[in-house]
């Protein structure tokens, strides 16, 4: 048999063999037996195509059909492909995506509001971006506009918003919350900044505040009722004439003094002393003009101060904060102006859980800087509020003389519950001990022992406050 042939035979038992082994069988009919491959010869020269066709048949796998295939595992890869990173999801996404909004996310919305424009900046709860949304109109509607725009792309988030304390007030923040948006107002003292930044722009600082507010590094502040607030306008507007009659009072005097002119009396501004101003005669007419015109200045401004007492008087009977205005007065030193002063700055003591919590918001607590077993304590920090700060330390001043009731005392007091008159008691025995045990040789100044008696009694003022609750508003 010639070797082509015995190939050929050879070829086609090992091709039949591994079919087998897959499963697959021969057509019958499509494959020549073996038996008449071995009787071709290469003597025939028609046997040439015969043997081309078994040996095309016997390489292509067309004339079988799978017959009890078993599925046949593919091939594992040795390197095994390169992971793709996950799509971030961004904030452009999200507005373009409605219907992709998880539950429970939040928008943390940064204003940068001014006069006449408001710099917007997004944050979503569940990337790391901010985006900057851009500038508004500096009007109510304008935010409210904003608002529903991302109400409408975002159903069922929660938008959250917030702004600086500035000249625009509170107008903007209960503008929001009446319509059932969540706003808050912070501090700008209280914001973390970085030392290295020298550049500042408004869309940067709304992307500040949006960052911020979503990291939980930003406290509101509390935002007062309107008529709190109107009565906290007549109070401050108040010191603000009498902070003009002071200083038109030294202007005066620092005038006089100038061209020699001394009052020889115990004090100023009494009425000896305004007899003796009436009674100037400057050298030259023009100055007698100035002299007049700065008299008429001091004189005007105490009628306005009398005027504002009188409305301040007429204006807290009928307040819902009058029965903590009327406790605290039994302090000593608390009269109408300062127990009013602290109740329309500070609001409801009760969002106060501990007084040193009242102190240090009044900014009566001592700085300090500490580092490793160094510990220095410097002056009060004055963070907070100013003018109950200012109140609370005038009133320490009347705690250098010893306990007693006088009858002015004696009658702020009447009507009032026993354990806010003993309360009242307690803080003028501990206090003027204080003071004095400060004041000893070799101790405290006295403006030093005044700050700490202050301290001291704010919490008091913070217990006599907890006491009262605030009338409510009739319908």
């Amino acid at each position: 048999m010639p070797a082509k042939t015995v190939w050929l035979v050879m070829k086609a038992n090992k091709v039949s063999a591994l079919r087998g082994k897959r499963g697959l069988h021969r057509v019958k009919g499509a494959e020549p037996p073996i038996e008449a491959v071995s009787q071709l010869t290469d003597t025939n020269p028609n046997n040439h195509e015969q043997l081309s066709n078994i040996e095309r048949k016997t390489d292509t796998m067309k004339t079988y059909i799978p017959r009890n295939c078993k599925p046949v595992e593919p091939q594992k890869s040795i390197r095994l492909p390169r992971p793709k990173p996950a799509a971030p999801v961004t904030t452009a996404a999200l507005l373009g995506r409605p219907d992709a909004i998880a539950k429970g996310l939040v928008l943390f919305i940064g204003l940068d509001v001014h006069n006449d424009s408001i710099a917007v900046s997004l944050a979503p709860s569940d990337s790391a971006e901010v985006r900057r949304y851009g500038i508004i109109g500096g009007e109510h509607d304008d935010v409210l506009k904003l608002a529903k725009k991302l109400a409408e792309a975002h159903p069922g988030i929660l938008l959250k918003f917030c702004y600086e304390a500035g000249p625009r007030g509170f107008a903007l923040c209960r503008c929001l919350r009446s319509h059932g948006l969540d706003c808050i107002l912070v501090c700008p003292s209280k914001v973390p900044r970085k030392p290295g930044e020298r550049v500042k722009t408004d869309r940067r600082d709304a992307d500040g505040l949006a960052r911020l507010y979503r990291a939980g590094e930003l406290t509101g502040i509390d935002v007062p009722e309107p008529e709190d607030e109107a009565m906290r306008d007549l109070i401050r507007a108040r010191f603000q004439v009498g902070k003009q009659q002071h200083r038109a009072r030294q202007q005066l005097k620092m005038y006089l003094l100038r061209h020699n002119l001394r009052y020889g009396g115990q004090s100023s501004w009494t009425p000896a002393h305004l007899r003796y101003l009436a009674k100037i005669k400057m050298p030259f007419p023009v100055q007698q003009i100035v002299f007049q015109e700065m008299l008429e200045v001091i004189s005007e401004a105490t009628a306005r101060l009398e005027r504002y007492d009188q409305e301040i008087q007429r204006a807290v009977p009928g307040w819902r904060w009058a029965p903590a205005v009327r406790a605290l007065m039994s302090l000593r030193g608390m009269a109408l102006l300062h127990a009013a002063t602290l109740v329309a700055e500070l609001g409801d003591f009760n969002r106060f859980a501990h007084p040193g919590q009242l102190m240090g918001y009044l900014g009566l607590v001592p700085s300090e800087h500490t580092t490793g077993k160094d510990r220095q304590q410097g002056g009060i920090t004055k963070m907070g509020n100013a003018p109950a700060r200012r109140a609370l330390v005038e009133a320490a001043w009347q705690y250098r003389a010893p306990a007693r009731l006088s009858p002015h005392l004696k009658k702020r007091q009447e009507g009032l519950p026993k354990t806010i008159t003993d309360i009242a008691w307690e803080a003028q025995r501990r206090l003027h001990h204080r003071y004095t045990h400060l004041t000893r040789v070799g101790k405290k100044k006295s403006q030093v022992a005044v700050t700490a008696v202050a301290r001291e009694l704010t919490g008091f003022v913070w217990a006599i406050a907890r006491q009262v609750k605030p009338v409510a508003a009739t319908p």
